[in-house]
């Protein structure tokens, strides 16, 4: 493992600093509480981050933001809290130093279980997110300042920016687009 958490793969550090890097400036979307600042970055060791840097986490579409959202909520509870609000945003993301990972065979280039990935419930995450947190440190560790990486709710892709690596005009809300319908979004889900 990486970072804090022992020695660097060294194939991996190899691999990805031999990785072209692309620039990124584009909408993407994320779903916050109503109370909370969206732009608020995070390290709760996510699938992309070991908890040693802050990250954003974002999705190319806007189903995606939710999916994710609504993968987290649903499980555990039968039923969505109804009272934590939670809205739909636009934003705008310019970062240029991305390492772009299109799809699920960049990913299992790297080691990543694919057959996992997505498939297991948050409580059983160290079964999968071990190897992908391991490419979001290294990637952070040679320099790039976010990731491209296939969703694992939705059919699109999600982008990680590593906030300590942009400057503050590098992401912005474009629009808040409100509250979401859980129970719209269950019908959508299921179609």
């Amino acid at each position: 493992m990486g970072g804090a958490h022992g020695i660097r793969d060294k194939s991996l550090i190899d691999a990805l600093e031999s990785a072209p890097s692309i620039r990124f400036d584009g909408t993407v979307w994320r779903v916050a509480r109503a109370s909370h600042d969206v732009l608020m970055c995070g390290s709760a060791g996510g699938r992309w981050d070991d908890g040693t840097f802050d990250v954003l986490y974002t999705s190319m579409e806007d189903a995606g933001a939710v999916a994710e959202l609504f993968f987290h909520l649903s499980r555990g509870q039968p039923v969505i809290p109804s009272k934590v609000a939670y809205r739909l945003f636009e934003l705008r993301v310019a970062i240029e130093r991305t390492l772009r990972l299109a799809d699920l065979d960049a990913i299992a280039a790297l080691g990543v279980e694919v057959a996992r990935y997505g498939a297991l419930s948050h409580v059983d995450r160290q079964q999968e997110y071990p190897r992908t947190q391991d490419i979001a440190e290294t990637a952070h560790f040679v320099g790039f300042d976010g990731l491209i990486v296939p969703s694992a709710r939705w059919a699109c892709a999600n982008v990680i920016v590593f906030c300590d690596r942009v400057g503050p005009d590098a992401m912005e809300v474009v629009k808040d687009h409100g509250r979401i319908d859980w129970d719209q979004w269950r019908g959508k889900a299921r179609s």
